[in-house]
């Protein structure tokens, strides 16, 4: 499933317009202003219940090898997004 087949998807289910789907998908789900994406960078996380958690991931700086020289090269520490499911959606999957 694409976005607009989600925008589409969710206006039939909630009963909105498709332009208030979209908005509202773009609120909740949006890289620049999104209320997931702005808890994540504030490293909070944000769990709904039955579905799962969304959070942050810490990876720690490790050496790694460039491919193509074969180089050793120093990767630096990072943050990652990360979602971890919960009961209901694993429940529901099966």
């Amino acid at each position: 499933m694409n976005k607009s087949e989600l925008v589409d998807a969710l206006a039939e289910a909630a009963g909105m317009t498709k332009a208030d789907a979209g908005r509202a998908i773009d609120a909740l789900f949006g890289t620049e202003g999104g209320i997931i994406a702005e808890a994540l960078k504030k490293d909070g996380r944000v769990q709904i219940t039955g579905f799962g958690t969304f959070e942050t991931k810490k990876r720690k700086a490790r050496t790694g090898r460039n491919p193509r020289t074969g180089a050793t090269i120093k990767i630096a520490a990072t943050k990652t997004p990360g979602f971890r499911a919960g009961k209901g959606l694993k429940d529901a999957v099966k």
